[in-house]
């Protein structure tokens, strides 16, 4: 049951080239930072990554871009990661979009077992009816669409068919975990964090505080230990590191 790993370095070092993972955190809040740290000394390459969005500049997954080290991204938006959209737009990485809620969701229904799920998220739209550019060419031109979708009617309204997602690991970070892997995540870091560790097959667990089993109320987990099969302490230099995406201040 003790899931605990010496440091980041020793929980990744199996991730192989071509590994689909699933990332936690929106923009730069609750982002597994050390881990992401980690995988970038690891080295492994042609990753395929789900997550809201790609990082920050070169925070979070944004560390790994310069290096081209990820091949294709689901996720919920380019945000303003300009490398990102550079490499986007210019046909050096493979980008599908997928509205917020329904990214959440196909996540937690993969962790959950639920292969498909029909939701109204989309109906009208690209989403359903296919043509977003998921590969440009070099010019601009769009070299790879996505398909459309099966659609079907529920009492007078269209819905369209979405998958669960499942992926071969899952990063995630959260402010209080014991060593068999349950647990806490602070405020706004419980967005993505629960739900793509619920879709990992090995997630893997950054914690800001790590207790002993039974030390976490049980009534106060948010995430149980059977969807982590990996945990990280982070030091307390690794803790403090949070960095704000755009730091604003009262007058």
């Amino acid at each position: 049951m003790n899931k605990l790993h010496a440091n980041a370095a020793a929980a990744l070092a199996d991730i192989p080239d071509g590994a689909s993972l699933a990332v936690g955190g929106f923009g730069l809040n609750g982002v597994p930072h050390a881990l992401i740290d980690a995988l970038h000394a690891q080295g492994a390459d042609r990753l395929r990554v789900v997550s809201n969005n790609c990082g920050s500049g070169d925070r979070g997954l944004g560390l790994l871009l310069p290096d081209h080290r990820i091949a294709h991204v689901t996720c919920s938006y380019i945000g303003e990661n300009k490398e990102f959209a550079r490499q986007y737009l210019a046909g050096e990485i493979d980008v599908a979009l997928i509205p917020q809620g329904t990214l959440a969701e196909r996540l937690r229904a993969g962790g959950a077992g639920i292969p498909a799920f029909y939701t109204p998220a989309g109906v009208g739209t690209q989403v359903a009816e296919g043509g977003l550019p998921v590969r440009h060419h070099p010019d601009g031109r769009v070299a790879i669409a996505s398909p459309p979708k099966e659609q079907r009617v529920f009492d007078g309204r269209s819905y369209v068919l979405e998958r669960g997602i499942r992926t071969d690991y899952a990063l995630v970070r959260a402010a209080r975990g014991d060593t068999h892997g349950n647990l806490v995540f602070h405020k706004a870091a419980a967005n993505f964090n629960p739900v793509v560790a619920m879709a990992g097959q090995i997630t893997v667990a950054e914690v800001e505080e790590l207790v002993e089993p039974g030390v976490i109320d049980p009534e106060h987990v948010h995430l149980p230990g059977v969807f982590v099969q990996r945990v990280v302490a982070l030091t307390p230099q690794q803790a403090a590191d949070k960095p704000v995406e755009k730091r604003t201040v009262r007058p």
